[in-house]
């Protein structure tokens, strides 16, 4: 069974592609010698097979290894045709955990460093006409304060809020096909306005790029521009505006030609931004109500089984009343942005930046680069109404964390993206940002009435970091992390505060502590931890497995109901 054979990108999808899912030829390199005794050459002996997107740690891969991994290997077939062979190829990885070097027929194609971001080389060269071999090789290590881990744990097993490690690759591989001419990226910007859509295009050869939209398979607009220097610039002015808001994702589809290119797209027009201590979206206040979705699963740990589950994880958040998600400490794959953009649903796009030591200035070296090309990745989301680089840099070892890191992470991702709000760190410790945000875990809704009411009355907060942090009175709050009551149904696991007994206690605690936030009238949003739970970690609105804990109507009522600020 080949598992996730969809179109990895469905905001930039070709015809002409393979999916290089399934069975490849495995082999752990614990001393990481691999590359010195040639497992890159055709002969190498392989002693086991590993179910490609899956990492070696998880079940579905066929391997559950799950002690450290440092090194590993990939290698499989693949056939090029005569036809394929007169154009350009490339192969893409959505995602290897953490350095990959790429080899066809034993020759080296690439590197690419970083855990989370997608990244293609042309093989065109490389490959000959019939059957060629594939290898990969990728390098992780969890323990090193250079690389980013997100929540995998640093110790043997998982503890806490650390889950079991991702090494390798675990998202989809694959190869796409193009003219020698051809499409290389396309970034949106639009202006609901004007009712018009700019294209900012990188191209790879001569011609004119055109631009056909459509709404529901009506034409809404065309355009075309001559490329320039490589790149081309093209505006295109929509007949009708249907905006895309909370619960409607309102679609234009969007057709790209370049030659003998074509691309198939979408987009949503919507605005994002703030009036005072308001949240706005296409000009009108929106209460967020977020949910903290850590993206984990029993059986792919960091990947999806299915398209279906990706897809289910934001119907389950709507069903208990949510209208988003902080996607926490991991960068989601493109297909539940995708199914973001088609729902309605608003969401924050963070860095994996835990297991980073940002003490040292040197720490940039390590994130920025990664940091861009996910930028760049995902920029043109309509679900996407705001960036958060870091979340709670603690200290390590007795060290502060170095405030320019954080200060160009900030000034790096304004200078990409003018277009949404960007929060430094979530929690601890601000910077430089456009929002302040807190985490509260407090269990009682007075005592978070008590830190937060003054925020309207006075335009002052009650931080317990007020010695590192320090509220101008002016940006926009909200509390990014609250509640995270545990319940369990097995009796196993951890929470926040006291574990309620029934789940009468359960919703009265809930209710009490999130009526705290929607009675404030100058907080904008919340997120409540968690949307599942997390292996040791029961702190979820649904099992690990999915399964809802509580009535959800009852979860829904609570969350949903109007908040003070959208009164305005």
């Amino acid at each position: 069974m080949i598992y996730r054979s969809e179109h990895p990108k469905p905001q930039f999808k070709r015809a002409d592609w393979e999916n290089l899912n399934g069975l490849w030829d495995f082999e752990f390199d614990f001393g990481n010698s691999g590359a010195e005794r040639g497992m890159f050459s055709a002969d190498a002996e392989f002693s086991k097979e590993i179910n490609v997107p899956f990492c070696p740690e998880s079940k579905l891969s066929g391997i559950g290894y799950t002690d450290f991994i440092d090194s590993v290997w990939y290698r499989r077939k693949i056939n090029i045709s005569e036809a394929r062979k007169n154009g350009r190829i490339f192969l893409h990885f959505g995602a290897v955990d953490y350095k990959a070097t790429v080899y066809i027929n034993g020759v080296l194609v690439g590197s690419h460093v970083g855990g989370y971001s997608s990244f293609c080389f042309e093989i065109t060269d490389y490959v000959e006409i019939g059957e060629n071999t594939l290898t990969v090789h990728a390098e992780d290590d969890t323990r090193s304060p250079l690389i980013p881990s997100g929540k995998q744990s640093e110790r043997y097993g998982s503890y806490g809020c650390f889950y079991t490690r991702t090494t390798g690759i675990w998202q989809t591989v694959w190869l796409e096909f193009t003219p020698k001419n051809y499409i290389r990226s396309l970034k949106y910007l639009t202006d609901a306005s004007t009712k018009t859509l700019t294209v900012q295009a990188e191209l790879v050869g001569s011609g004119a790029l055109k631009a056909e939209a459509f709404y529901e398979g009506r034409i809404m607009g065309s355009a075309s521009v001559d490329e320039n220097c490589g790149n081309a610039v093209l505006t295109l002015t929509l007949d009708e505006l249907y905006l895309w808001e909370v619960g409607k994702g309102r679609l234009y589809d969007i057709v790209f030609t370049f030659g003998d290119d074509r691309v198939e797209s979408y987009f949503g027009m919507r605005s994002v931004g703030f009036d005072g201590f308001r949240f706005m979206l296409n000009g009108k206040s929106v209460f967020q109500r977020l949910v903290l979705d850590q993206g984990f699963y029993p059986d792919g740990i960091y990947t999806a089984p299915s398209d279906e589950e990706l897809l289910g994880d934001v119907k389950r958040s709507m069903k208990c009343g949510f209208n988003g998600a902080r996607l926490h400490e991991k960068v989601f794959e493109e297909r539940f942005l995708y199914h973001c953009d088609r729902m309605g649903y608003i969401v924050w796009g963070e860095y994996p930046s835990w297991g980073l030591d940002i003490t040292d200035a040197s720490a940039v070296a390590h994130f920025l680069p990664e940091w861009l090309e996910i930028l760049k990745r995902d920029f043109n989301h309509p679900s996407i109404i705001g960036w958060c680089p870091f979340n709670e840099t603690w200290d390590v070892g007795g060290r502060r964390q170095c405030d320019d890191v954080l200060r160009l992470a900030y000034l790096t991702t304004k200078a990409f993206d003018q277009t949404r709000p960007c929060i430094d760190t979530s929690g601890n410790y601000h910077v430089m940002t456009d929002v302040f945000d807190l985490h509260d875990y407090d269990a009682s809704g007075d005592a978070i009435r008590s830190r937060y009411d003054r925020l309207f009355t006075e335009h002052t907060l009650v931080d317990k970091f007020s010695d590192r942090q320090v509220y101008d009175g002016k940006l926009p709050v909200f509390i990014s992390e609250y509640g995270g009551i545990g319940f369990m149904l097995d009796n196993n696991g951890w929470g926040y505060g006291n574990i309620p007994k029934t789940e009468e206690e359960f919703l009265k605690r809930l209710k009490d502590v999130t009526d705290a936030i929607l009675d404030n009238k100058a907080l904008f949003g919340f997120c409540y931890t968690q949307l599942t739970d997390v292996e040791q970690e029961c702190n979820g609105l649904y099992t690990y497995s999915r399964i809802a804990k509580f009535d959800t109507a009852k979860i829904s009522a609570i969350f949903g109901r109007e908040a003070e600020i959208e009164k305005n």
